[in-house]
C-alpha cells in the first residue's frame, strides 16, 4: 500500500493511481525508472492502461521542486492481439522548458506496444503491460498497528504475523531506460517524482503523484487532504502538508516515547521529507534506507523506513521484498503472476 487505493479517484478508476515508483541504474549510464499503476491488476482493476491518461515522470535538476525534464507516457485505445489479450500502443515524450511542466509537448524518443520490451534510439528500452507486484508490506499488521494508535496506545507488536498481503498480485507497470545524459547533461543529483493526469479533451488534470512512499498511508490520513496532496506539485505542497507530517509524527514519538523533544524532532523529519520528491545521484547504486535516500531499488524495503522514521523507533513490518519475480536484465520486472490472488 505505498500509494494504492489511497483517493477516492484512485478507487474509482484505478488506472490513474500511480502505486509506486523506482529510480535506479539498471545498466552503467544509463537511468531507469519505473511507475506502477492497477492494484491487482486483471483481478479487481484492469490490464489497461487509461486512454487519456498522461503518465509521468518528472524531474527537478536545480532544486527548485519544479521539473526540468519530463518523459511522459499516453496510450493509444485498447484492442486485442490474435490471443485475444488486451494491447495498446504507446508514445513516450521527452519535454524540457515549458513543455516539461505541463501538457504533452515534446520530443518523441519511444514507441511501441504494450507486453514487450522496445528499443527506439539513443539505446532507450521501454515496457508498458502487466507486471507482478513488487511492493511487499504487512498491511494486516499496519491495520492493527493504527487501530492501537488511534486508542492512544504505541503498539510495536502489531507486525509479529509477517503476512505480505501484496505477495502474488499483478499490477500494470511503465518501465524506461534512458541514458544519463537524457537526464541530465552534467550527471548530478536530482529531485524525481512520478503522476498520472488526465489530458484529453479537457484541459491537463493531476489526479495522482508519487514522490516518497507510504505518505498517503501512514502520514497524511484525511480522506479530503489525501485528495488534494496527490493533486499539487512539489512547489506548493510544503507548508500544508509538511505540518500535517509533523503534526503526526509529534503524535506517533510522544506514545511511543521514543524521543525527548517530539517538536524537533518532528520538525527535522518533516525537513528531510518535503519536498515530497526522491533524490538520486544519477548513474550510482540506489538505495532507500534510514542512512539516507538515494533513489529507490526494486528491493528496498520502504515500509520500514518510513514507519521508523515516523517514530523513531526500529520497526520492522515483519515482510522482506524478494526477488523471486525480479529479473538481472530490462525491464526487470519478471513475467506476470499466473494465478493472481482473488480477494
Amino acid at each position: 500500500m505505498s500509494h494504492h487505493f489511497d483517493t477516492t479517484t484512485a478507487l474509482e478508476d484505478p488506472r490513474i493511481n500511480v502505486c509506486d515508483f523506482y529510480l535506479f541504474r539498471g545498466r552503467p549510464g544509463f537511468v531507469t525508472m519505473a511507475l506502477t499503476v492497477n492494484p491487482n491488476a486483471g483481478v479487481k482493476a484492469p490490464e489497461t492502461f487509461h486512454e487519456e491518461g498522461l503518465y509521468a515522470f518528472r524531474f527537478d535538476l536545480d532544486g527548485d521542486s519544479r521539473e526540468e525534464v519530463t518523459f511522459k507516457v499516453r496510450f493509444g485505445e485498447a484492442g486485442h492481439d490474435p490471443g485475444g489479450a488486451h494491447v495498446q500502443t504507446y508514445e513516450i515524450v521527452r519535454a524540457a522548458g515549458e513543455d516539461a511542466a505541463q501538457g504533452a509537448g515534446g520530443e518523441v524518443i519511444a514507441s511501441g506496444r504494450t507486453g514487450r520490451v522496445e528499443t527506439g534510439a539513443s539505446q532507450v528500452r521501454s515496457f508498458a503491460g502487466l507486471a507482478p507486484e513488487l511492493f511487499a508490506a504487512n498491511r494486516g499488521g499496519l491495520q492493527k498497528f493504527r487501530a492501537e494508535l488511534a486508542e492512544g496506545r504505541f503498539a510495536h507488536d502489531a507486525f509479529l504475523d509477517g503476512s505480505n498481503y501484496f505477495g502474488n498480485r499483478n499490477v500494470t507497470a511503465i518501465v524506461l531506460e534512458v541514458p544519463v545524459d537524457l537526464v541530465s547533461e552534467d550527471g548530478a543529483a536530482v529531485h524525481a517524482w512520478a503522476t498520472a493526469s488526465l489530458y484529453g479533451h479537457a484541459p491537463e488534470v493531476q489526479v495522482s503523484r508519487w514522490g516518497l512512499p507510504l505518505m498517503t498511508h501512514i502520514y497524511i490520513l484525511d480522506p479530503e487532504e489525501k485528495e488534494t496532496y496527490n493533486r499539487v506539485r512539489p512547489s506548493e505542497e510544503t507548508p500544508h502538508f509538511s505540518e500535517i507530517v509533523a503534526a503526526t509524527v509529534r503524535k506517533m514519538t510522544t506514545l511511543a516515547g521514543s524521543v525527548e523533544d517530539t517538536g524537533a524532532y518532528a520538525e527535522r523529519v518533516a525537513a528531510k521529507l518535503f519536498p515530497t520528491t526522491l533524490p538520486y545521484v544519477l548513474n550510482s547504486p540506489a538505495a532507500f534506507d534510514l542512512v539516507g535516500f538515494n533513489g529507490r531499488a526494486l528491493t528496498d524495503n520502504v515500509m520500514n523506513v518510513m514507519l521508523t522514521l515516523m517514530t523513531s523507533a526500529p520497526i520492522d513490518n515483519g515482510v522482506a521484498v524478494g526477488r523471486d519475480h525480479i529479473v538481472d536484465t530490462f525491464p526487470y520486472f519478471g513475467a506476470p503472476i499466473a494465478e493472481p490472488v482473488k480477494d
